[in-house]
């Protein structure tokens, strides 16, 4: 029963730092895309707004893995 809480919060972890992998694309990208300060930043707020669920759902895929290991 433990196994799959840190199996499943590992798998949360991947995708949280996917996320953030992506956010870090999407950011390069909106810089080197050649648009206007005003545009770039639209785009760099939204993509603050994905960082921060990545970020989250890291942050509770490694919780659920510490509680897994802690409790097994």
């Amino acid at each position: 029963m433990l196994d799959a809480v840190i199996w499943g919060g590992a798998a949360l972890t991947l995708l949280g730092v996917a996320g953030l992998l992506a956010c870090v694309w999407m950011a390069w990208r909106a810089k080197t895309s050649g648009l206007t300060d005003e545009a770039i930043r639209q785009k760099l707020q939204r993509v603050v707004v994905l960082n921060l669920g990545a970020l989250a759902v890291s942050a509770l895929g490694l919780m659920a893995v510490v509680l897994g290991v802690m409790l097994s």
